[in-house]
């Protein structure tokens, strides 16, 4: 859209595709029918980015992605639209519930729109990262759902009536056709940071201190955003993974010719760590092989063209010829353990990116071409958040994890109707302070599935500890860094951790939680899966291995109906838990161990399902409707998944030793 097309003019029969929770109300219209309002039924609330287009299809960045949107849209139990059958029809505009876009940062699904032939996505409302990526790329959103009405009438909707209520840098960058022309047009002569200098107007959050600190000076964005305002930040990192590069590569290349050049490279690290286990991955066969590795090349390529930093995860036969050398694994993980520090601000091309929060840094996700244009711009574009305190008082009990925090907050009403999204969620109090920093990464990685900005714990003396140990660097915290008694919070939540026993989250949802006691019956289980950056981590394989321990101990196994897999989320992973004794145990009941790799959590490895009647434990992060294969997905966390694989049901490990008590 531009600024000489004032209005969106979609003719006197436009195409409306109502996503509805009835498959044969999809399917009807696929065949011609067009739904008014009144006859389409329930809208689908949480339309994930891995419905409007599934990961496996992610190898395409361009034109192609339009045969696969709406691919993976669940409805019933059925997945009513096949490959093609969107843009066949012609439809324009996209009509969706609550929450639309919600998980994965991928700009695939609004570029999958839009090569459609969608013009217009209205939902009731949207989870930030998409909405942003729909902003950069020009395809428009509202959440006004009157419009369905007038638009089916035939009436010409204005440009500027769809923007009302946006912030100015959003509408500025829809009216100039996206970021990377606005970035041209409003950056490219550079930017500076604004310093920090000037006296608090009152006491801040640490998140907005942080921002204050790498705020940058554009002649579009106000000197001193308020929240819900737009603005740009400095990153001391910025980072991509191979399902991005290439089509920021492609963008870049058709937007500034082959001659531009990249803002402080040195400060952007290079990620291979979703497609290691490709060669095994249900969901790749064939041609997508082919389409995955061209896919790495196309980021091999961008990186010896840049000259960048990067880490590459290893194939199981290239890992058996490894020397040691190569160090490696998940990018979360990775920026935790190798790059990011207290106070910084670390930007990357994945939700889940807050990860690193847990180091008290300002770390968020963003699509494609907010890293694009952050390339060779220096500047990332952030609506300014609120933030949403979480008070963990208590202790947690044992056998109680992170991984149970959250999928608790997930669960609660005020999250489930959008309280998080877009806020900063800050994790506090006493059961904060206890957990490790393994365990607060758990949280603040899983922002991404509460639906906020990011996460963030203030850092302390443990954050020192964590850093000294990884990297074997002593840092400094400085007297800035937590947030001000009397800081302003969008709201409180108090959370009793004493009173929390392990959770589950049923299959569909990461917000379907539900306290292990109360699910009957209990569901026997083809696969466990460990792994992934939110499970695969230290402390979690301490996890796992207290509770496989004590199964070879009392000479238990992994039944033969069920296949545990555990996979490492970093190399020093690895190496931890060589160096400590844990593989005999793991190998003693029967896991099949895995290098570090995203693997079945991205449905490109072993752990996916390969059908719908399979049930898997998993603790990874999400498990909407086709995230790691066909089947049914519970999550949990280490514990309850060991425990389970072992019991060949979901059990948790207290649980499990009350049927195998020492005799």
């Amino acid at each position: 859209m531009t600024e000489s097309t004032p209005t969106l003019s979609l003719g006197p029969a436009p195409r409306l595709l109502f996503l509805c929770e009835d498959p044969a109300l999809v399917q009807a219209q696929l065949q011609g029918t067009q739904l008014a309002p009144a006859s389409a039924g329930r809208l689908r609330d949480d339309i994930s980015t891995d419905e409007i287009t599934p990961v496996k299809i992610m190898s395409h960045y361009d034109r192609q992605l339009a045969r696969f949107v709406y691919t993976g849209f669940e409805a019933g139990a059925q997945w009513p639209i096949g490959i093609g059958a969107v843009h066949a029809q012609g439809f324009q505009v996209t009509v969706g519930g609550r929450r639309y876009g919600k998980g994965s940062s991928r700009e695939h699904s609004p570029a999958a729109e839009r090569h459609a032939g969608i013009r217009l996505v209205i939902a009731e409302s949207f989870e930030r990262i998409y909405r942003q990526n729909a902003d950069n790329i020009g395809l428009l959103t509202s959440t006004d759902m009157g419009l369905v009405a007038r638009i089916q009438a035939g009436e010409d909707i204005a440009i500027e009536e769809l923007l009302a209520g946006r912030d100015e840098l959003a509408q500025s960058i829809v009216r100039s056709g996206g970021l990377l022309r606005f970035g041209q047009r409003f950056l490219a002569g550079g930017t500076s940071t604004r310093p920090d200098t000037a006296p608090a107007v009152g006491p801040r959050t640490l998140a907005e201190k942080i921002i204050a600190r790498h705020l940058l000076r554009t002649p579009v964005t106000p000197p001193s955003p308020a929240p819900g305002e737009g603005a740009f930040v400095r990153a001391d990192h910025r980072f991509i993974h191979e399902y991005y590069t290439g089509m920021a590569s492609v963008m870049l290349d058709e937007a500034l010719g082959s001659s531009y050049a990249l803002h402080d490279p040195a400060s952007i690290i290079v990620f291979e760590d979703h497609t290691s286990y490709v060669g095994e991955s249900p969901a790749h066969q064939g041609e997508m092989v082919v389409n995955m590795q061209a896919m790495c090349r196309a980021q091999r390529d961008f990186i010896a063209r840049h000259g960048l930093r990067h880490h590459r995860t290893l194939t199981e036969a290239e890992a058996a010829l490894d020397d040691g050398s190569n160090v490696a694994g998940i990018s979360h993980a990775m920026m935790a353990e190798h790059y990011a520090l207290p106070g910084q601000v670390v930007v990357g091309t994945d939700s889940h990116t807050p990860h690193s929060g847990a180091l008290g840094c300002l770390a968020f996700g963003v699509g494609t071409t907010d890293m694009a244009n952050a390339f060779v711009t220096g500047a990332v574009r952030l609506t300014l958040p609120q933030s949403l305190r979480i008070e963990l008082e208590g202790v947690l009990p044992r056998g109680v994890t992170a991984k149970d925090v959250v999928l608790h907050l997930l669960a609660l009403p005020d999250i489930r109707a959008g309280a998080g999204v877009g806020k900063v969620f800050e994790f506090a109090g006493p059961a904060i302070r206890a957990m490790t920093t393994d365990e607060r990464a758990t949280l603040t990685n899983m922002t991404a599935e509460l639906g906020g900005f990011t996460g963030i714990v203030e850092p302390d003396e443990e954050t020192v500890r964590f850093i000294r140990e990884r990297r074997g660097v002593d840092v400094v915290l400085e007297a800035w860094m937590h947030s001000d008694a009397g800081a302003a919070y969008a709201q409180t939540i108090a959370l009793d951790c004493s009173a929390l026993t392990p959770m589950v989250a049923r299959p569909g949802d990461p917000g379907n939680g539900v306290p292990l006691g109360e699910v009957a019956p209990r569901e026997r289980i083809q696969i466990a899966y460990g792994g992934s950056c939110t499970a695969g981590k230290r402390e979690d394989f301490d996890h796992y291995h207290e509770v496989l321990s004590w199964a070879a101990a009392r000479g238990l196994r992994v039944p033969d109906e069920v296949t545990l897999y555990l996979q490492f989320g970093t190399t020093a992973v690895r190496d931890y838990c060589i160096a400590k004794g844990y593989m005999a145990a793991f190998e003693q009941v029967g896991a099949r161990m895995l290098q570090p790799s995203c693997g079945a959590c991205a449905n490109c490895g072993p752990g996916s399902s390969t059908s719908p009647q399979q049930v898997t434990i998993s603790a990874i992060n999400r498990n909407f409707p086709g995230r790691s294969g066909p089947g049914q997905v519970w999550l949990g966390s280490p514990p309850t998944v060991a425990a389970s694989a072992i019991a060949g049901q979901i059990v948790s490990f207290e649980e499990l030793k009350q049927r195998y008590p020492r005799g």
